[in-house]
C-alpha cells in the first residue's frame, strides 16, 4: 500500500477534530439506532407482564457474553489491521480481516449448539426463578442459535470502522435496527409470539445486520474477505487476543456483573426487582450510545496514526474526546436524573417496578460524566495495542471493583446496595484511568516515518 493513497491522507492529514467527528457522527448514530432497538425488546416486553421483563433482562447476561465474543475477534483484528493500513502492510491486513471473520463464525456455531444443550442449567444459572425459567428458556433458545450471525455481524461492523468506513458500518447496522423494532410488535402482540417473538425479532435483526455488511466490506477500498486469506496460526491469533481481550473482559465481565446483579436483585426484591435493574441497565446502554460511538469514531483515527507514528495526532484525539464527551453526559445525566421515574415507567408502568429502577438510575446517572473519561482511556490503550493495561483498564467497571461491591454492599444495605453498586465501581474506576492514561500520553513524541 503506498502511503500517498487517499485513505492514508485522509487519516493522517485531516484536522484531528474534523476527523474524529466524521468517523464518529455515522458511529455516534449507528450507536443510537442500536441502542434504541436494544431496549425495543424490554419496551414491547414490557407490555406483556413484570415476569416478562424480568426474563429478557435476565438473558441479557448471554447476549452480552455473544456480544463480548463478537467484540473480542472484532476489535483484535480490527485494531491490528488499521495499525497494518497506516504502516503500509496491506497484506497483513487483508489476512488479518478474513481471520477475524472465520474465528467469529467457528466460536458462534459452538455458542449456539452448546447453549442449546444445556439451555435449562444456563437458564438457572443466570437466575431464573420458577415464575420466569419459561419465559427465560424460550427466549435464550432462539437467542443462542443467532449467535453466528451476531457475532459475524460485529466482526464486520468493527472491521469497517478501523478500515475508516463508518458510513457502511452505520448503514448495516441502521438496517437491522429498522429490521428489529419492525418485527417486535407485529410478531409479539399481532401473532400472539410474545417473548418468542421478541426472541425472533432480534435475530432477524442480526442476520439482516450480517447481510449488509458483509456486501459493505466488498465496496470502495474495504477489504474484501476471503477464505484463501484465512491464517489461523499463532501470529494472527496472538494479535487478535492482543488487541480483542480488553473487549473481551469488558463485555465478559459486563455479563458476570449482569448476572451477579440479578441475582441479589431478585434476592432482595423478587422478579419486580429484576425488573428494575433490567430496565435501569437497558436505559443507560441507550444513553451511553452516543459516547461508545463517539469513542468507536476515534478508534480508527487513534491505531491508524499511531501505526503510522504520529503519536502527536493520538494525544489531541484522546483530549479532544475526553473534553466534548464529559460535557456531554453532565447534560445527559442531570436530564436522567431529575426525570429517573418518568424514564423508567415509559418501559414497565408497575410501581414496584418504578421504585428500584428510579433509585439505580439516579445513581448511575450522578456518575455518568466519569465515563467519558473512563472509556477513551480504554480505548486509546487497546487501539495502541497496549492490552494488557487495556484489559485492567477494561475489567475495573464492571469487574474488579463492581464484583466485589456486588458481593459486600447489598449485604449491609439489602436492595439499595444493589442500586448504587454501579455508581459505586465508576467512582473507584476514575481513579485508575487517569494514571494508565498518563502512563502513555507522557511518552508520546511526533514521529515520522
Amino acid at each position: 500500500m503506498q502511503k500517498n493513497n487517499k485513505r492514508y491522507d485522509m487519516m493522517t492529514k485531516t484536522p484531528i477534530p474534523q476527523l474524529i467527528l466524521k468517523m464518529a457522527v455515522p458511529t455516534i448514530i449507528s450507536m443510537l439506532v442500536t441502542g434504541i432497538y436494544n431496549t425495543a425488546d424490554t419496551f414491547f416486553v414490557g407490555k406483556i407482564s413484570t415476569q416478562a421483563t424480568a426474563a429478557v433482562g435476565l438473558v441479557f447476561t448471554v447476549m452480552a457474553l455473544i456480544q463480548a465474543t463478537g467484540f473480542f475477534c472484532g476489535h483484535g483484528s480490527g485494531n491490528f489491521l488499521s495499525r497494518m493500513l497506516g504502516a503500509g502492510e496491506s497484506k497483513k491486513a487483508n489476512e488479518m480481516a478474513s481471520t477475524g471473520f472465520a474465528l467469529a463464525l467457528i466460536l458462534g456455531l459452538v455458542i449456539a449448539i452448546v447453549g442449546n444443550i444445556f439451555v435449562d442449567d444456563l437458564a438457572r444459572l443466570i437466575g431464573a426463578t420458577p415464575t420466569t425459567l419459561d419465559d427465560t428458556r424460550k427466549y435464550m433458545r432462539i437467542i443462542l442459535f443467532g449467535a453466528p450471525f451476531m457475532i459475524g455481524q460485529f466482526v464486520i461492523n468493527n472491521q469497517l470502522r478501523f478500515q475508516g468506513s463508518a458510513v457502511y458500518a452505520m448503514i448495516g447496522l441502521m438496517c437491522g435496527a429498522v429490521m428489529n423494532m419492525g418485527l417486535d410488535p407485529l410478531l409479539i402482540f399481532v401473532f400472539d409470539m410474545g417473548v418468542s417473538g421478541a426472541a425472533i425479532a432480534t435475530i432477524m435483526g442480526q442476520l439482516t445486520s450480517f447481510v449488509v455488511l458483509l456486501i459493505g466490506s466488498s465496496r470502495g477500498e474495504n477489504i474484501r474477505l476471503s477464505l484463501s486469506n484465512v491464517r489461523l496460526n499463532a501470529y494472527y491469533l496472538k494479535e487478535i487476543i492482543n488487541g480483542g481481550a480488553p473487549s473481551l473482559f469488558r463485555q465478559g465481565l459486563a455479563a458476570i456483573a449482569s448476572l451477579l446483579m440479578n441475582k441479589a436483585a431478585g434476592t432482595y426484591g423478587g422478579d419486580a426487582a429484576i425488573a428494575g435493574m433490567s430496565v435501569n441497565t437497558r436505559v443507560m446502554m441507550m444513553m451511553s450510545s452516543a459516547l461508545i460511538g463517539f469513542g468507536q469514531g476515534y478508534q480508527p483515527v487513534c491505531s491508524f496514526n499511531y501505526g503510522a507514528g504520529l503519536k502527536n495526532r493520538v494525544k489531541e484525539g484522546y483530549f479532544f474526546c475526553v473534553k466534548y464527551s464529559t460535557i456531554f453526559l453532565c447534560i445527559l445525566g442531570a436530564i436522567s436524573y431529575f426525570f429517573s421515574s418518568e424514564i423508567i415507567s415509559f418501559f414497565r408502568n408497575d410501581p414496584d417496578v418504578i421504585a428500584v429502577g428510579s433509585v439505580a438510575l439516579k445513581w448511575t446517572a450522578a456518575t455518568l460524566p466519569l465515563s467519558g473519561c473512563i472509556v477513551m482511556t480504554n480505548m486509546m490503550l487497546q487501539s495502541i495495542g497496549k492490552g494488557i493495561k487495556a484489559s485492567i483498564m477494561a475489567s475495573c467497571r464492571n469487574g474488579i471493583f463492581f464484583i466485589p461491591l456486588i458481593l459486600i454492599l447489598p449485604q449491609i444495605f439489602g436492595l439499595f446496595g444493589v442500586e448504587i453498586t454501579q455508581a459505586i465501581a465508576d467512582m473507584f474506576s476514575i481513579a485508575v484511568s487517569i494514571p494508565l492514561a498518563y502512563s502513555e500520553i507522557r511518552h508520546f513524541k511526533e514521529q515520522s516515518k
